[in-house]
């Protein structure tokens, strides 16, 4: 799934700047564009997930883990499509600022997924494929009630498409950004994965395993040609990043004693859940920040850069250095963390570097240019 939510972002760069720039309709067209689009690429990953079995036992997985992964996957499957489509609504109405029916379509959603989730998985005794059933189901209804919003709001009206054309002339432009979007999100994500599948080759693999709105606003406000507003909805996001990071590190480090008996009882499990809490927190730190300027990436439309940061961050950094602290330097699970935490940093220190060296009303002009294009080709 972290391929469709990074390929949904591109909707970040495309309806922000649309939106800021009053080009309206042009929300919908790349919204339903972006719904094709990422249904076809469903398809592909619906068949890898089925043998994803196989491809784990040939990386090294142990073989119960693995065909309880393939189980998971297996039943996943269904919600990969309303997953998909809820990334791309998110989006579309996060350009507009419609934050509230996507905050009562969740908590609704909510509602009927715990108790769903716990009679499918416990009561049912559906196990691991009873979870996946549950979250498939949850995203269904959350896609519902946000597509009887889009076709019943009057907030949403002006944002309609309005010729079927639009919607297939905007999906070469979507994967113009989806792709690298993608690209972008996936090398930092799968870097957490592949440390995941690197714990289950430590001596006692269960172990290890188990312990293992800032682009919304950027990008309305460089499609508005409002560059000194981007600015500020930059350092508004960093401010409520900071806070939110201070009291969420606090959290962890006043319970760190107690919260592994959330993922199980074994008293080994526990002391290195606290263990690596504080690992955990440096990687909270770092993700706060890269979080943000990652948002600045996507609202700018330099996805492709952000891609190139996070190869050269996680896979020619983070994931050597977990190698050398977790199997060379015999540091386990916290030396496969520790790199990670490298990474995140190289991360950190070269979106920064970049983000203060852009120019910001280079970057409104050119945004302004993107959204007017089409109009300009259509008129002639």
């Amino acid at each position: 799934m972290h391929w469709q939510f990074g390929m949904a972002s591109a909707l970040e760069t495309l309806c922000g700047q649309a939106y800021g720039a009053r080009q309206y309709q042009k929300l919908g067209a790349y919204t339903y564009g972006a719904i094709i689009s990422l249904l076809l690429v469903c398809l592909p990953i619906s068949i890898m997930w089925m043998y994803i079995e196989k491809l784990l036992i040939l990386l090294g997985q142990d073989p119960l883990i693995s065909a309880e992964a393939r189980k998971y996957s297996v039943w996943l499957i269904p919600a990969l499509f309303p997953y998909s489509i809820l990334q791309l609504i998110t989006r579309y109405l996060l350009s507009q600022s419609l934050v509230l029916p996507m905050l009562w379509s969740s908590v609704v959603a909510l509602v009927i997924h715990v108790p769903m989730c716990w009679s499918l998985v416990f009561r049912f005794g559906f196990g691991a494929a009873g979870a996946a059933l549950a979250i498939g189901i949850s995203y269904t209804l959350n896609v519902i009630f946000l597509g009887i919003y889009m076709y019943q709001s009057k907030a949403c009206e002006k944002t309609r498409i309005t010729s079927t054309r639009d919607v297939f002339t905007s999906i070469k432009e979507f994967f113009r950004f989806a792709i690298p979007s993608a690209v972008m999100i996936c090398l930092e994500w799968w870097s957490y994965e592949i440390v995941v599948l690197l714990s289950g080759l430590l001596p006692n693999p269960q172990l290890e395993t188990s312990v293992l709105s800032i682009c919304t606003r950027v990008s309305n406000e460089l499609g508005a040609g409002n560059p000194q507003a981007a600015k500020m909805a930059l350092l508004a996001a960093s401010t409520l990043g900071a806070v939110e990071v201070i009291i969420a590190i606090t959290t962890l480090l006043c319970s760190r004693s107690v919260l592994g008996y959330a993922f199980g009882n074994d008293e080994e499990l526990v002391d290195n859940v606290k263990d690596i809490t504080l690992l955990l927190c440096f990687t909270m730190f770092s993700d706060t920040i890269q979080a943000i300027l990652q948002g600045v990436a996507r609202g700018t439309g330099w996805q492709h850069i952000g891609a190139y940061i996070n190869l050269g961050s996680y896979y020619l950094a983070g994931i050597p250095m977990a190698l050398i602290l977790g199997f060379v330097l015999h540091l386990k699970g916290k030396g496969l963390w520790g790199g990670l935490i490298t990474g995140s940093i190289m991360q950190c220190i070269l979106l920064t570097l970049v983000t203060c060296s852009t120019n910001w009303e280079k970057q409104a002009t050119k945004a302004r240019e993107r959204v007017f294009v089409g109009e300009l080709i259509d008129e002639e």
